[in-house]
């Protein structure tokens, strides 16, 4: 690994990991209508990293018949690693489930409407294109902006740009601050936001550690020693970066705008 390139990315990308981090989205949030402007703004988040992590599959394992050997081994090892608990996971009612698919069961529990993310997904299996799918008049105008940023990387970018941005614009964003915030909410609302705390909890413990590690590594074997693919990689990541403060500073207004409704009717 080249840990020279490495160190230079990560300076680059600290302010606005920090921003995030750090962001006053989190504190936002001190009742149920919070979660829901969170969770139904996200959800299209969590639905775009599955996008994102399968198109580097595709790119770096082969997913055809006749199979072939594609790339090296460790890479194939690495995002093989990363997809198995991502679309496997392990459901606490049992059995295996992704961590989409846990997401809209937690949101369900939560009482938050999850017809429009479905609904998408209907349209998808559908057959119908992504564009004819997106819902842009019923979701949240930054959440669709967001989605469709990772999906153009999905779809048109270089392996090794879609792994930095997948490794360092995703993985480890989401603080344990937040999850303390949301068992408060879960203790005194009486779980309703139980699955809501597992998801975070999973995040945290897998994606924040040991997912993130293996990133890393698939990341920094697909850049190399090569300048400007290490270059790319920070450009990439940094776009990315800021498309997620964007939409936290959506979430944030929502629940502004959320607080100071309920504020004027009491």
């Amino acid at each position: 690994m080249n840990s020279e390139k490495l160190s230079l990315l990560l300076a680059q990308i600290r302010p606005l990991k920090e921003k995030l981090i750090l962001h006053q989205m989190y504190q936002s949030i001190k009742n149920p209508q919070h979660i829901h402007n969170l969770m139904s703004h996200h959800v299209f988040a969590v639905w775009d990293f599955m996008s994102l992590l399968k198109s580097l599959q595709k790119d770096l394992t082969c997913v055809e018949t006749p199979w072939v050997p594609v790339g090296n081994a460790n890479t194939r090892y690495l995002i093989n690693e990363i997809v198995t608990g991502e679309e496997s996971d392990i459901n606490p009612a049992g059995g295996r489930i992704s961590h989409f698919e846990l997401y809209l069961l937690a949101m369900q529990q939560a009482g938050c409407d999850t017809s429009v993310i479905e609904q998408m997904i209907q349209n998808l299996k559908a057959g119908k294109s992504i564009h004819q799918s997106i819902p842009y008049n019923d979701a949240p105008a930054a959440a669709i902006t967001f989605m469709n940023h990772t999906l153009e990387i999905a779809m048109h970018a270089e392996p090794h740009i879609k792994a930095a941005v997948f490794t360092f614009g995703r993985e480890d964003l989401i603080p344990s601050m937040f999850l303390s915030l949301v068992k408060e909410l879960n203790r005194r609302f009486e779980g309703q936001f139980d699955l809501f705390a597992y998801y975070l909890e999973r995040h945290i413990e897998v994606d924040g550690d040991h997912h993130s590690k293996l990133a890393l590594e698939m990341t920094a074997d697909l850049c190399g020693d090569d300048d400007v693919k290490w270059r790319e990689a920070g450009m990439a990541v940094c776009e990315a970066l800021q498309t997620r403060i964007e939409l936290w500073d959506a979430i944030y207004m929502a629940n502004k705008s959320s607080q100071q409704n309920l504020v004027a009717t009491i």
